[in-house]
């Protein structure tokens, strides 16, 4: 993307926090296609596989942590893919994480937990977060996350993931979790 219109698109995002319709309209802006499906508000991983059927793709659950020094991380992944904080830690060279409070999440990037997800990171014009990828995600096609609200899931394909977070201007980190071990 030219630098022109990249700054154009990072800046119109240091507005208030947007809404699942905007997110999805800013999108449409970046040209990158999705598609959202309706369903009753889940609040875990368990009640995201018990409701979604045969929706195809990889589903992914986000953490929003926060390091011993105030650092702020969303790590994304794979839904059952177990995550041991501590050795995330240390191969990313980050004090040691713990979950962040809905006080901060919802300060930062805008949602409630059961709503944490990458798409969120257009509500942190401060670029205060970190986003850790699980390298094995970006293997499935497409990818579904909360659209900023649990009530619905949108796909889109990795390498449009990939794009919007470049769009949104924050460091990423894409991580092998295989290497961490069990």
């Amino acid at each position: 993307m030219p630098g022109l219109a990249r700054r154009r698109i990072v800046a119109g995002m240091a507005s208030a926090r947007l809404t699942r319709d905007e997110l999805l309209a800013r999108l449409d802006a970046l040209g990158i296609a999705h598609r959202t499906y309706s369903h009753p508000p889940v609040f875990t991983v368990a009640e995201a596989v018990a409701l979604r059927g045969t929706l195809p793709g990889g589903h992914c659950k986000s953490l929003f942590l926060k390091d011993k020094k105030s650092g702020l991380w969303l790590v994304v992944a794979l839904e059952e893919r177990p995550i041991d904080l501590k050795r995330l830690s240390a191969a990313l060279g980050a004090p040691r994480f713990s979950f962040a409070n809905a006080e901060l999440l919802y300060e930062t990037l805008g949602v409630r937990p059961g709503s944490v997800t990458p798409f969120a990171l257009v509500n942190d014009a401060a670029q205060r977060v970190t986003i850790v990828l699980d390298r094995a995600m970006l293997d499935h096609d497409p990818l579904n996350y909360h659209p900023l609200e649990n009530d619905r899931t949108t796909a889109i394909a990795p390498a449009d993931l990939l794009r919007f977070i470049a769009a949104c201007g924050h460091p990423l980190r894409i991580v092998d979790l295989d290497a961490l071990g069990p």
